[in-house]
Protein backbone atom coordinates (compact mmCIF):
# COMPACT_ATOMS: atom_id res chain seq x y z
CA UNK A 1 0.00 0.00 0.00
CA UNK A 2 3.06 2.20 0.36
CA UNK A 3 4.50 1.80 -2.43
CA UNK A 4 0.99 2.99 -4.46
CA UNK A 5 0.95 6.06 -2.13
CA UNK A 6 4.49 6.87 -3.25
CA UNK A 7 3.28 6.65 -6.60
CA UNK A 8 0.76 8.72 -6.14
CA UNK A 9 3.10 11.15 -4.52
CA UNK A 10 5.22 11.09 -8.21
CA UNK A 11 1.92 11.46 -10.14
CA UNK A 12 0.73 14.00 -9.04
CA UNK A 13 2.70 15.93 -6.05
CA UNK A 14 6.42 15.76 -7.44
CA UNK A 15 6.55 17.62 -10.04
CA UNK A 16 4.08 20.72 -9.09
CA UNK A 17 6.04 24.23 -9.40
CA UNK A 18 8.51 25.52 -7.02
CA UNK A 19 6.16 27.10 -3.65
CA UNK A 20 8.57 30.55 -4.35
CA UNK A 21 5.66 30.96 -6.94
CA UNK A 22 2.94 29.89 -5.23
CA UNK A 23 3.04 28.76 -1.42
CA UNK A 24 0.01 26.57 -1.98
CA UNK A 25 2.47 23.68 -3.66
CA UNK A 26 4.42 23.07 -0.61
CA UNK A 27 1.26 22.92 1.57
CA UNK A 28 -0.09 20.24 -0.54
CA UNK A 29 3.11 18.61 -0.77
CA UNK A 30 3.60 18.64 3.31
CA UNK A 31 -0.35 17.62 3.76
CA UNK A 32 0.24 14.22 1.17
CA UNK A 33 3.81 13.67 2.93
CA UNK A 34 2.42 14.15 6.19
CA UNK A 35 -1.23 12.89 6.33
CA UNK A 36 -0.83 10.28 3.66
CA UNK A 37 2.49 8.70 3.17
CA UNK A 38 3.16 9.87 7.15
CA UNK A 39 7.04 10.57 6.79
CA UNK A 40 6.62 14.39 7.67
CA UNK A 41 5.50 15.47 10.89
CA UNK A 42 2.98 18.18 10.71
CA UNK A 43 3.98 21.43 10.64
CA UNK A 44 3.10 24.99 9.66
CA UNK A 45 6.47 26.06 8.77
CA UNK A 46 7.54 22.81 7.10
CA UNK A 47 8.25 23.94 3.53
CA UNK A 48 9.10 20.77 0.67
CA UNK A 49 9.79 22.18 -2.49
CA UNK A 50 9.25 20.02 -6.56
CA UNK A 51 11.34 16.97 -7.40
CA UNK A 52 12.02 15.68 -3.58
CA UNK A 53 13.15 12.27 -4.71
CA UNK A 54 11.87 9.59 -2.08
CA UNK A 55 13.34 5.57 -2.26
CA UNK A 56 12.33 4.17 0.07
CA UNK A 57 8.99 6.14 2.21
CA UNK A 58 8.90 3.15 5.06
CA UNK A 59 12.67 4.11 5.73
CA UNK A 60 12.37 7.92 6.57
CA UNK A 61 11.23 10.40 9.01
CA UNK A 62 11.19 14.34 8.53
CA UNK A 63 10.71 16.35 11.64
CA UNK A 64 9.32 19.66 11.79
CA UNK A 65 10.11 23.47 10.39
CA UNK A 66 12.01 21.32 7.50
CA UNK A 67 13.24 23.04 4.66
CA UNK A 68 14.00 21.06 1.67
CA UNK A 69 14.85 22.53 -1.71
CA UNK A 70 14.16 20.94 -4.96
CA UNK A 71 16.14 17.88 -6.80
CA UNK A 72 16.75 16.42 -3.13
CA UNK A 73 17.35 12.35 -3.28
CA UNK A 74 16.54 10.59 0.03
CA UNK A 75 16.87 6.94 0.31
CA UNK A 76 15.99 6.47 3.97
CA UNK A 77 16.91 8.75 6.71
CA UNK A 78 15.84 9.97 10.01
CA UNK A 79 16.38 14.00 9.91
CA UNK A 80 15.31 15.91 12.68
CA UNK A 81 13.36 19.42 13.73
CA UNK A 82 14.58 23.10 11.86
CA UNK A 83 16.85 21.13 9.09
CA UNK A 84 17.42 23.32 5.98
CA UNK A 85 18.62 20.97 3.09
CA UNK A 86 19.79 22.84 -0.45
CA UNK A 87 18.99 21.51 -3.66
CA UNK A 88 20.58 18.59 -5.55
CA UNK A 89 21.61 17.19 -2.19
CA UNK A 90 21.72 13.17 -2.06
CA UNK A 91 20.89 11.29 1.02
CA UNK A 92 22.11 7.78 0.80
CA UNK A 93 21.23 4.45 2.45
CA UNK A 94 22.79 1.83 0.12
CA UNK A 95 26.25 1.12 -0.94
CA UNK A 96 27.54 -1.92 -3.63
CA UNK A 97 29.41 -4.88 -2.62
CA UNK A 98 32.89 -4.71 -4.54
CA UNK A 99 35.12 -7.32 -2.45
CA UNK A 100 35.05 -10.30 -5.34
CA UNK A 101 37.25 -10.04 -7.99
CA UNK A 102 35.72 -12.76 -9.98
CA UNK A 103 32.47 -11.41 -10.16
CA UNK A 104 31.66 -8.13 -11.71
CA UNK A 105 30.93 -4.83 -9.46
CA UNK A 106 27.48 -4.88 -11.23
CA UNK A 107 26.35 -8.42 -10.42
CA UNK A 108 27.55 -8.23 -6.48
CA UNK A 109 24.67 -7.35 -4.26
CA UNK A 110 23.73 -4.10 -3.22
CA UNK A 111 23.73 -3.27 0.25
CA UNK A 112 20.55 -1.62 1.93
CA UNK A 113 19.26 -0.51 5.31
CA UNK A 114 21.85 1.88 5.99
CA UNK A 115 19.94 4.94 6.58
CA UNK A 116 21.57 8.39 7.73
CA UNK A 117 20.59 10.22 10.53
CA UNK A 118 20.38 14.25 10.44
CA UNK A 119 19.65 15.75 13.77
CA UNK A 120 18.32 18.76 14.91
CA UNK A 121 19.06 22.18 13.58
CA UNK A 122 21.34 21.49 11.05
CA UNK A 123 21.86 23.30 7.33
CA UNK A 124 23.26 21.22 4.77
CA UNK A 125 24.82 22.94 1.60
CA UNK A 126 24.16 22.75 -2.18
CA UNK A 127 25.46 19.40 -4.40
CA UNK A 128 26.14 17.25 -1.12
CA UNK A 129 26.57 13.66 -0.95
CA UNK A 130 25.63 12.57 2.45
CA UNK A 131 27.14 8.58 2.48
CA UNK A 132 24.89 5.70 4.58
CA UNK A 133 25.03 4.92 7.33
CA UNK A 134 26.16 8.93 8.23
CA UNK A 135 25.09 10.53 11.50
CA UNK A 136 25.16 14.39 11.37
CA UNK A 137 24.91 16.07 14.66
CA UNK A 138 23.02 18.82 15.98
CA UNK A 139 23.70 22.48 15.01
CA UNK A 140 26.26 21.38 12.60
CA UNK A 141 25.98 23.39 9.12
CA UNK A 142 27.89 20.58 5.54
CA UNK A 143 29.09 23.15 3.30
CA UNK A 144 28.25 23.06 -0.35
CA UNK A 145 29.84 20.27 -2.82
CA UNK A 146 30.79 17.89 0.41
CA UNK A 147 31.12 14.44 0.57
CA UNK A 148 30.27 13.13 3.63
CA UNK A 149 31.79 9.54 4.39
CA UNK A 150 31.54 9.60 8.03
CA UNK A 151 29.89 11.17 11.07
CA UNK A 152 29.84 14.70 11.98
CA UNK A 153 29.73 16.28 15.19
CA UNK A 154 27.43 18.49 16.64
CA UNK A 155 27.95 22.15 16.14
CA UNK A 156 30.81 21.19 13.71
CA UNK A 157 31.67 23.42 10.28
CA UNK A 158 32.41 20.39 7.39
CA UNK A 159 33.46 20.62 4.07
CA UNK A 160 35.16 18.76 1.21
CA UNK A 161 35.73 15.72 -0.37
CA UNK A 162 35.48 13.91 1.73
CA UNK A 163 34.02 16.77 4.68
CA UNK A 164 36.74 17.45 7.25
CA UNK A 165 35.86 19.83 10.44
CA UNK A 166 37.29 23.35 9.17
CA UNK A 167 35.46 24.89 12.62
CA UNK A 168 32.85 24.78 15.44
CA UNK A 169 29.86 27.20 15.40
CA UNK A 170 30.30 27.40 19.36
CA UNK A 171 33.16 29.74 19.57
CA UNK A 172 34.74 28.60 23.17
CA UNK A 173 34.54 25.23 21.37
CA UNK A 174 37.17 26.57 18.59
CA UNK A 175 39.26 28.00 20.85
CA UNK A 176 39.56 24.94 22.62
CA UNK A 177 40.15 22.86 19.60
CA UNK A 178 42.81 24.92 18.46
CA UNK A 179 44.89 25.26 21.60
CA UNK A 180 44.73 21.33 21.59
CA UNK A 181 46.50 21.32 18.38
Amino acid sequence: MKKLKLVIYYLFFYNLPNSRYLPLFSKLRCWYLSRVLKVVTAHQKNRLENRIYISDASGLKIGQNVRINENVFIQSASIGDNVMIAPNVAILSSTHSYERLDIPMVDQEDIFGLPSVIEDDVWIGRNVVIKHGVTIGKGAIVGACSLVTKDVPSYAIVGGVPAKVIKYRNAQETEKKYENE
